[in-house]
């Protein structure tokens, strides 16, 4: 009987980890995982980016509106200069490159986890639609969070200068379950 499994493939088990396949043989998958460990799976206990993109479609989508949904996504209660919120955030991705799609991505775990979603294999590219799609002022309150720091306080640092800015920015770079430096060599999917 020929192996769904293809070396080179992607395979998943059930807690929806991924794996790259090695090899096949009389009915055990040998694979890598992300991290590069080997392992070895009977094929029954496997699935293919076929069938996982098939179960996962629904969920997903589910997923992503429960995030844009989320607390996170809404206006912080206190006012914030809506011009200024714009000025900071222009100003974050200029003095650190890919931190507003890091503060999109980490924003959207963070929701995944208060919605009981531990381990969802996000989208960047949702997840920054979603972000781009929240109000400014949401978006500023998000970093403010990410650096430990009440939004007002962030917002105005945006107009003090550069360093100062980049110095309070640099606590985000470990804000999520990966590091900015991490985050970066991810694929934009």
């Amino acid at each position: 009987m020929p192996s769904q499994f293809k070396p080179g493939a992607a395979a998943y088990d059930k807690a929806g980890r991924r794996y790259t396949v090695e090899a096949v043989e009389d009915g055990m998958v040998y694979c890598i995982a992300e991290s590069g460990a080997e392992t070895e799976f009977p094929a029954s206990q496997l699935i293919d980016e076929a069938g996982w993109a098939a179960r996962a479609g629904n969920r997903a989508d589910a997923l992503y509106g429960t995030i844009r949904q989320s607390r996170r996504y809404q206006p912080p209660a206190a006012k914030l200069n809506r011009a200024a919120a714009e000025r900071l955030l222009a100003k974050a991705e200029k003095l650190v490159p890919g931190l507003v799609d890091y503060a999109a991505f980490v924003a959207a775990e963070r929701a995944a986890l208060d919605a009981g979603e531990r381990g969802a294999e996000l989208s960047i590219v949702k997840c920054r639609a979603i972000f781009d799609a929240a109000p400014v002022e949401a978006r500023a309150a998000l970093l403010a969070g990410m650096v430990g720091s009440p939004p007002d306080v962030l917002v105005g640092a945006a107009d003090l200068g550069d360093n100062l800015l980049r110095a309070m920015l640099a606590k985000a770079r470990t804000a999520g379950s990966v590091s900015l430096e991490e985050f970066g060599g991810r694929r934009r999917r």
